[in-house]
């Protein structure tokens, strides 16, 4: 069984140092980023939408256990004041040894039980193309593709 638990200051601290550091591999890959400015864009961002770290206003950092074990973490924020029935998940993750094993959907339906609570009637997320394993864990628990953004490297 999967528990969400408030994100504690020391496991946010954690997150971080890996957080700002796959966003910016993973914009690479994209092709969003050059690797000169990842790092640095990646911080930006991250201190933008989180300026007061794990207590920042209208988001919401879990860590995810198993049996006592910290396997993962999800971060879900509210849309905006204005439209506090609306959330995006901006970062879900579920360490790689703890991967295929069911944690992730598990994690899904409780995150989903957790918004729900708040008021939250539609949730959103964003997944990069190149992730098929996460592309597929979403659409199994039925998010659909509202956007595709499509780009080809001219050589």
């Amino acid at each position: 069984m999967v528990r969400l638990k408030p994100m504690n200051h020391e496991e946010f601290q954690q997150y971080m140092i890996t957080a700002i550091e796959d966003y910016a591999k993973e914009k690479v890959i994209s092709g969003n980023w050059s690797e000169e400015e990842a790092i640095t864009l990646s911080t930006n961002t991250f201190n933008q939408l989180l300026p007061k770290d794990e207590t920042s206003e209208f988001n919401y950092l879990f860590s995810i256990f198993h049996e006592q074990q910290l396997i993962g973490m999800i971060w879900v924020a509210q849309k905006s004041p204005d439209h506090n029935d609306e959330a995006f998940i901006y970062d879900f993750i579920i360490f790689d040894q703890y991967q295929g094993q069911g944690h992730g959907k598990s994690a899904m339906r409780e995150i989903e039980v957790i918004v729900k609570e708040m008021g939250i009637k539609k949730i959103g997320l964003h997944v990069f193309g190149h992730n098929k394993i996460a592309r597929g864990l979403y659409e199994k628990m039925g998010y659909e593709i509202t956007n595709i953004t499509m780009a080809k490297s001219i050589e």
